[in-house]
């Protein structure tokens, strides 16, 4: 039987490769605004997360989470909202915003 990847190994790539970009531009992001939007965003996912995982409309294999939560949300679950927050402000930059 093949093993499971866990959420954090699905998570981990794109969160490095993405901060690894975010690095490369840093010049090119508004970090103070990054900063504040990283806020925001993940103040944000960690109420919504918790609410539809308690309401049971999201769940998670316990065997395959990396056990460090956030309420009763896996840390994996914050990946998403941190590509994002790379991806949306370096996509409008590279694709040459109009200033």
């Amino acid at each position: 039987m093949a093993q499971e990847l866990s959420y954090l190994a699905i998570a981990l790539p794109p969160v490095l490769f993405f901060g690894v970009l975010a690095l490369l531009f840093r010049k090119r992001l508004n970090l103070r605004a990054l900063g504040l939007a990283a806020i925001l965003t993940l103040v944000m996912t960690l109420v919504f997360d918790n609410l539809i995982i308690l309401f049971g409309i999201v769940g998670y294999d316990e065997a395959l989470i990396s056990g460090v939560k956030l309420g009763v949300a896996p840390i994996e679950d914050f990946s998403y909202t941190l590509v994002g927050l790379v991806l949306i402000p370096l996509t409008w930059e590279l694709l040459g915003r109009k200033k």
